[in-house]
């Protein structure tokens, strides 16, 4: 809280100018007053005052409490009855944190007619999983399962809450923390904890990408975070390991939501799926036109991979977002990962650089993808993107 010592404070107006976020106003008595619900305790009212009136007072959180909270708990995401994949990749990682704490691994996981799956997050590396079952879950309605989630934490209080960084995931977790009043951290691409403190180290990119910041959130439980798919290797099956399920319900509360799921329509693609392909053949700015992704699309074709795009080509409405690669897309790590006229800005490296095997194809000997790439090409993609589909037909026998 920012403490005001009335009897130091002038009025002189210094702190109400410098705010960036217009919480300190002037009152009758011409002191200073902070609006506690905008103020984010910044520090700038602190730094300019000459008077020393102003003092940031934070309070430590209930640590004698936090010995309650215990478990790294998993949202095991599903789609159409079906764990999805990032969830195995945050089992693996659950795993390794949970043996560092000496506590247990969770799962949670909700939806209609999905009992077949708890085996698999148990092979997967689960000791627990939380099964919620229920006709009204068939479909993801952020508001259900947030709440759901949320008295399932209040119930059992896990220590650490993580979800992949997905569409359902985000739409989610983020109303659970706001509900909770826990931190959050989104879109880490590296986990770890501090045995002693059972800090939950999380590291993301900020700024662009331009730096790697590492966030704990030291006065509140649970600490959560939403983590990038392809981040993690999946853990490994074992199918001799045994855990337990302990069955929730929906509760009338529950159902208490604002919007509900009419129709889902899926979208048509001739192309694999982009997050779990082998091989991905993206193209950026230097394709001119969506016209010229054809060329990118007869290479996927012989080559059995999937189609994705730059910011550059998806911003400029060659080709749908769901096929955009990079900080603001998907996070992928293909076997091979063939990058056709682009430049390699931060923001498109972050989402591909982990690639086993990196191509790069640009007319640009500078460009920045070559810092990154296993072989390059300087050349006319024109060129050589027809040269290398005749190639690969050739070699293929296709």
């Amino acid at each position: 809280m920012l403490k005001i010592d009335r009897n130091k404070c002038v009025g002189c107006k210094a702190c109400v100018q410098v705010c960036p976020f217009g919480a300190l106003h002037i009152d009758e008595e011409k002191k200073a007053v902070v609006d506690p619900a905008v103020c984010t305790l910044c520090g700038a009212c602190v730094e300019v005052c000459k008077f020393d009136a102003m003092e940031i007072i934070r309070e430590e959180g209930p640590r004698d409490k936090f010995e309650d909270w215990r478990g790294v708990w998993v949202f095991a995401e599903q789609k159409e009855n079906k764990v999805q994949p990032v969830v195995f990749e945050l089992l693996g990682k659950a795993r390794e944190l949970a043996d560092k704490l000496n506590t247990y691994v969770g799962a949670v996981l909700l939806g209609e007619n999905v009992k077949d799956q708890v085996e698999e997050l148990i092979y997967r590396g689960a000791d627990n999983v939380y099964l919620v079952e229920d006709s009204s879950l068939r479909h993801f309605v952020d508001e259900e399962y947030a709440s759901i989630l949320t008295r399932l934490i209040k119930k059992y209080r896990p220590e650490i809450v993580l979800s992949g960084a997905t569409a359902i995931g985000r739409a989610l977790v983020s109303r659970v923390a706001v509900q909770l009043q826990a931190g959050l951290t989104a879109d880490c691409t590296g986990l770890d904890v501090d045995p002693e403190t059972r800090n939950l180290l999380q590291t993301r990119p900020a700024f662009g990408g331009n730096i790697m910041a590492t966030i704990i959130t030291p006065r509140h439980r649970p600490q959560m975070a939403t983590v990038r798919h392809k981040v993690f290797p999946e853990a490994k099956r074992d199918e001799a390991r045994k855990g337990e399920v302990i069955v929730e319900r929906v509760e009338e509360g529950d159902l208490d939501v604002r919007s509900k799921v009419l129709e889902v329509v899926k979208e048509v693609t001739s192309t694999v799926n982009l997050s779990e392909a082998d091989i991905i053949v993206s193209g950026g700015r230097g394709l001119r036109g969506p016209e010229n992704f054809k060329l990118l699309e007869e290479l996927a074709e012989v080559l059995g991979a999937a189609v994705g795009a730059s910011r550059a080509a998806v911003d400029a409405g060659w080709i749908p977002y769901s096929h955009q690669v990079g900080q603001t897309g998907k996070t992928v790590c293909p076997k091979l990962y063939i990058a056709v006229g682009i430049s390699g800005q931060i923001q498109h490296l972050v989402g591909m650089q982990s690639s086993k095997c990196i191509v790069a194809i640009n007319n640009d000997p500078s460009a920045p993808i070559f810092s990154v790439a296993h072989y390059g090409i300087v050349g006319d993609l024109f060129e050589v993107v027809p040269a290398l589909t005749k190639a690969f037909k050739k070699a293929l026998g296709k």
